[in-house]
């Protein structure tokens, strides 16, 4: 049980995860679904940095006394991911209030019956 609540960050990971998905389905307002999909991303961003991390682990620079490294290739790729996030958010958000001139309503309910 003690190795169970030892891993206290991939739960949170899970939880966010989780959060995240639930919010992109169970909801019906788009910049609630763009806020879900953040939450879910940050959660991703979390998990692999908690994989990156070696436990004694120092960064990755040849000096006496330290024989154990931190892989820094995925912090790398998180810096990355989360200038694409950022990107994404902003169209997601910018295509938001496009959709709200057109039809007057951010809700996905109200955009399809317009539609029909």
């Amino acid at each position: 049980m003690a190795d169970v609540l030892g891993l206290y960050n991939y739960w949170v990971v899970i939880f966010l995860m989780m959060t995240g998905f639930y919010i992109v389905i169970s909801r019906r307002n788009l910049i609630k679904k763009v806020i879900g999909l953040s939450i879910f991303q940050t959660s991703v961003f979390l998990l692999y940095i908690t994989i990156g991390k070696v436990r004694g682990g120092t960064a990755p620079i040849v000096a006496d006394g330290f024989e154990v490294y931190s892989n820094p290739l995925p912090s790398v790729l998180i810096l990355t991911a989360i200038v694409v996030g950022v990107a994404t958010a902003s169209v997601a958000l910018a295509l938001v209030v496009r959709i709200r001139e057109a039809y007057e309503t951010i809700e996905e309910d109200e955009i399809f019956e317009q539609d029909r």
